[in-house]
C-alpha cells in the first residue's frame, strides 16, 4: 500500500475575514441597485428636473469618492466594528428614508405622461429636496465601507493568504453589483415606476441584514499597526499637498476626461435608453455589460501590455473611448431600421458602447494606480495614493451636471413635450413612425463625450512627452 502523496491544504481565513466579505456583498448589491436607477428615482418618483436629478447625483457620487480617506481615518480611532455598525446603521436609515420619502405627504400618486408613468406627489412642493439630507446619510455611510472592508482583508490575511483573500473581495464586490443591477428589471416590470421605491426597501434589507452580521460575528482586534493611524487633520494635510504637485494635478485633470464618460453607464444611459428605446429596454442589465467585459479582458489586456510603460497602456485606453462615445451615438442614427439580436438600435448599439468602455477600463484602470504612485515624492507613496480617485471625485461633478444639461436640451422628459408632440413620441416608440423634433438630435448628447474622450486621450500624449522632456532636463542637470 502506497503512502499517500502531498495535498495542498486551501487557505484558512476567519470568521471576521469572512464576515467583512458577506457584508460587502450586501453593501454592493445595494448600492449599484440604488445608483443605477437614481436618477430615474429624482425624477419619476420626487420631481426633480433632469438639471436637478443630475447635479444632486453627481454631489452624491462625488463625496463617495473624496470622503473615504476621511472616513477611513475616523474608523480607525473608534475601531473597525464600530465603523461598520455605524456605517450600516446609516445606511439602512438612509436607503428605508429613500423607500418612505414618497408617501410622506399628502397628494402623492401616480400621473401619467403617455408611456412614461411617473410618481410626481412631491414635484410642486419642497419638499422633494428632503432627499439631500437623507442623501448625505447614504454618502457618510458608504464612505466608510472601502475603507474598513479591505482594511478588514489586509489585517485578516498574511503574507501566504492575502493574494487569496483579495480575490475572493474582489469577486464578492463584482457578485453584489451585479446582482443589485440585475433586480431592477425585474421590480420595473412586475410594480411599473413604483418599482423604483421599492428597490430602495431592497437595499435597506440588504444593509439592516449586514448590520446584523457585523453585531454578531465581526470580531475586533488589536493590531501592531494601531498605532501609525493618522488624523483627519493629516489628511487634509496631505490633500493639500497633492494638489499642489502640478504633475499629478496635470494628470488627474486628464483622467478625469475619461472618468466623465465612465459615468454616463449611470447619469444618462438609464433616462437615455428608456426614452429613445421605450420602457421595455433594460438598462440595469446593459450596465453589467461593462463589469463582464472588464472581468474577460483585463487578464489578457495585462499580459499583452506588460512589456509597455502604464503611460502606453492608458493611452491606447483612452484613444478606446472615443469609440465608445460614438458607438452610443450611433444607436439613434439607426433609428427606424429592424432590432438587430432582438434588441432595439438604441439599446443595441449602446451594449457595443458599454463594451468598448470595459475594455478600455481594462487598459486604463490596472495602470493608473502604478502610474500615479510614480509621480509621488518618494517614501509618499502610500499617503499620496489615498487621494488617487480625485478624477472620479471631479467626474462624478462634472460628468453628471453635463449630462444633466444635455438630456434637457436634445433628449428631454416626455412630461414636458406638449400633448401634438406627446402623441407622435408615444407612436415613434411604438414603432409607427419617426420621433418628434425634441429628440431628433439626441445623439448629439455622445457627440458631446466623443469630444471629451478625445481631447483627454490627446491631452495624455501631450503630458507624457512633457513630462519626459521635463525628467531629460533634470537628469542632465543633475550630471
Amino acid at each position: 500500500m502506497s503512502a499517500p502523496g502531498p495535498t495542498t491544504e486551501s487557505p484558512k481565513f476567519s470568521r471576521t475575514f469572512w464576515t467583512a466579505n458577506a457584508v460587502e456583498l450586501l453593501e454592493r448589491a445595494a448600492w449599484y441597485g440604488v445608483f443605477v436607477a437614481l436618477t430615474l428615482y429624482l425624477s419619476r418618483i420626487l420631481g426633480f428636473t433632469d438639471i436637478e436629478a443630475a447635479t444632486v447625483s453627481g454631489v452624491f457620487s462625488a463625496g463617495l469618492y473624496l470622503l473615504p480617506t476621511f472616513s477611513g481615518a475616523y474608523a480607525d480611532k473608534i475601531g473597525f466594528r464600530n465603523a461598520l455598525l455605524l456605517a450600516f446603521g446609516l445606511l439602512t436609515l438612509g436607503y428605508g428614508s429613500m423607500w418612505l420619502l414618497p408617501t410622506l405627504f399628502e397628494g402623492a400618486g401616480l400621473v401619467e405622461y403617455g408611456t412614461e408613468v411617473e410618481f410626481h406627489g412631491l414635484d410642486a412642493s419642497w419638499h422633494k429636496w428632503l432627499f439631500v439630507p437623507v442623501m448625505l446619510l447614504v454618502m457618510v455611510g458608504g464612505s466608510f465601507i472601502k475603507s474598513v472592508i479591505t482594511g478588514t482583508v489586509a489585517r485578516e490575511t498574511d503574507t501566504e493568504t492575502r493574494a487569496r483573500g483579495y480575490s475572493i473581495f474582489y469577486a464578492m464586490v463584482n457578485v453584489g453589483a451585479f446582482g443589485g443591477k440585475t433586480v431592477v428589471k425585474p421590480l420595473r416590470a412586475s410594480l411599473g415606476n413604483e418599482g423604483l421605491i421599492v428597490l430602495n426597501l431592497f437595499a435597506a434589507t440588504m444593509t439592516a441584514v449586514a448590520f446584523i452580521l457585523i453585531l454578531l460575528l465581526y470580531k475586533q482586534k488589536v493590531y501592531d499597526d494601531d498605532s501609525n493611524k493618522k488624523s483627519v487633520r493629516e489628511i487634509a494635510q496631505a490633500l493639500v499637498a497633492v494638489l499642489k504637485q502640478t504633475r499629478l494635478l496635470v494628470l488627474i485633470l486628464i483622467i478625469t476626461g475619461f472618468w466623465m464618460v465612465q459615468h454616463q453607464l449611470y447619469a444618462t444611459m438609464p433616462k437615455y435608453v428608456l426614452r429613445m428605446a421605450g420602457e421595455g429596454a433594460s438598462p440595469s442589465w446593459y450596465a453589467n455589460v461593462n463589469p463582464a467585459m472588464v472581468v474577460l479582458s483585463v487578464g489578457l489586456v495585462t499580459r499583452m501590455m506588460k512589456r509597455y510603460t502604464a503611460l502606453t497602456s492608458m493611452t491606447v485606453g483612452m484613444f478606446i473611448m472615443p469609440f465608445s462615445a460614438f458607438a452610443m451615438a450611433s444607436g439613434n442614427m439607426l433609428s427606424g431600421t429592424e432590432p438587430i439580436l432582438g434588441l432595439h438600435p438604441v439599446a443595441f448599439m449602446m451594449v457595443i458602447g458599454i463594451a468598448f468602455q470595459g475594455l478600455a477600463e481594462s487598459f486604463i484602470s490596472p495602470r493608473f494606480l502604478e502610474y500615479f504612485s510614480l509621480q509621488a515624492p518618494k517614501g509618499e507613496e502610500g499617503m499620496y495614493l489615498g487621494f488617487s480617485h480625485l478624477h472620479s471625485f471631479l467626474a462624478s461633478l462634472l460628468g453628471f451636471v453635463t449630462s444633466g444639461f444635455l438630456l434637457d436640451a436634445f433628449c428631454p422628459a416626455p412630461r414636458t413635450l406638449s400633448a401634438t408632440e406627446l402623441a407622435q413620441y408615444e407612436a415613434a416608440v411604438a414603432g409607427n413612425g419617426p420621433m418628434p423634433e425634441a429628440y431628433a438630435h439626441a445623439h448629439y448628447i455622445w457627440f458631446v463625450f466623443v469630444g471629451i474622450a478625445a481631447a483627454s486621450a490627446i491631452g495624455l500624449i501631450i503630458y507624457g512627452r512633457a513630462v519626459a522632456r521635463i525628467d531629460a532636463r533634470a537628469a542632465a542637470e543633475a550630471d
